[in-house]
């Protein structure tokens, strides 16, 4: 039985446990809170939330070019969150068809997309008046 859970956990399986001990292995990555569920941010600013994990998703802070592009490559495990969100580029992964290797992957695609995002907000602040 050892072995089938450790082939289980090779091809998927993943769950919130996981994705949150990724989540959080990434450079200035901190947990927080957002409207009573977990979320990950680096420079203060959300790359990952587990807000659907009780539907068995992870969520993701992509572009819309990105999510087409995870969606396009494994549309069993990543598919755009409903609404307007979406259309923006949040992405769910559903965690139970994930294997680690995937999970970290999108996991770090956001975290370096937001990180990249937040360099673009700094230069583009006014400097300060003294």
């Amino acid at each position: 039985m050892i072995l089938g859970a450790v082939i289980l956990r090779f091809v998927g399986a993943m769950k919130a446990s996981d994705f949150r001990r990724i989540a959080l292995s990434f450079e200035g990555a901190a947990e927080g809170s957002h409207m009573g569920a977990a979320d990950f941010r680096v420079g203060g600013r959300i790359f990952a939330t587990l807000a659907s994990e009780k539907e068995g998703y992870g969520n993701l802070m992509l572009s819309p070019e990105q999510q087409a592009e995870f969606v396009a490559e494994l549309p069993d495990v990543f598919l755009p969150v409903a609404g307007g969100w979406g259309r923006m580029g949040a992405t769910h992964i559903r965690l139970a068809k994930a294997s680690e290797d995937v999970l970290t992957g999108a996991l770090r695609v956001a975290w370096k997309s937001r990180l990249e995002k937040n360099a673009g907000a700094e230069k583009k602040r006014a400097p300060k008046r003294r």
